[in-house]
């Protein structure tokens, strides 16, 4: 993994959205985000999901057992767009 600098969080957990296929009805619980990063970036992480969903990049899926968070699939060409201008400056 890369180091992350705070400009990185938002696109580095896009990307691990579409590398792993969480669209429409497949989702993920919100506290797997931060799974795969430096333990010391987890507050930063955690709260950069919090701004996808209220950006609507990110879909709530409330369940009895947690949040549970996919991507918005009608904002796709959007999240491909940050994704690609980030992997192209890395």
């Amino acid at each position: 993994m890369p180091d992350l600098k705070d400009s990185d969080f938002v696109p580095w957990i896009l990307d691990k959205f579409v590398r792993h296929g969480w669209w429409n009805a497949k989702h993920t619980s919100f506290d797997n985000i931060s799974k795969g990063a430096p333990k010391h970036l987890k507050d930063k992480i955690v709260r950069a999901g919090e701004s996808l969903i209220k950006d609507g990049l990110l879909v709530r899926k409330p369940t009895s057992y947690g949040l549970e968070v996919r991507l918005n699939f009608e904002r796709k060409n959007e999240i491909f767009s940050i994704i690609e201008k980030w992997k192209l400056n890395v």
